[in-house]
């Protein structure tokens, strides 16, 4: 599976409106056939930063960036971010979550 992590750096004047800002891609991208998960969460360090995890299966990702609603954020995004957007995108054997070894609760 192809696991993306991407962190969003958001304008402070749109940092509480973005998850309404990227609804609409969110959706659109959960919905695809190869999405596996499709995650956004918010910095506790930082209020303007959000981090999205997802994963795609190894098919899944191409169809999603050549996908109208990829294009359309591509479009849409950047005059809500203070700067590019950080990734770190990985083949990974997984696929999808498993328990953590080093952390157990009965």
């Amino acid at each position: 599976m192809i696991l993306i992590n991407v962190k969003f750096p958001v304008k402070p004047e749109f940092a509480d409106e973005w998850p309404e800002i990227a609804r609409a891609f969110t959706e659109a991208t959960r919905a695809e056939d190869g999405n596996k998960w499709f995650e956004w969460s918010r910095s506790v360090e930082d209020p303007t930063t959000y981090v999205l995890i997802e994963a795609f299966t190894d098919e899944g990702a191409e169809p999603h960036v050549n996908s109208e609603h990829f294009a359309t954020m591509q479009q849409e995004f950047p005059q809500y971010l203070s700067a590019t957007p950080q990734i770190v995108s990985e083949q990974v054997e997984a696929e999808g979550w498993g328990p953590m070894g080093e952390l157990q609760v009965d």
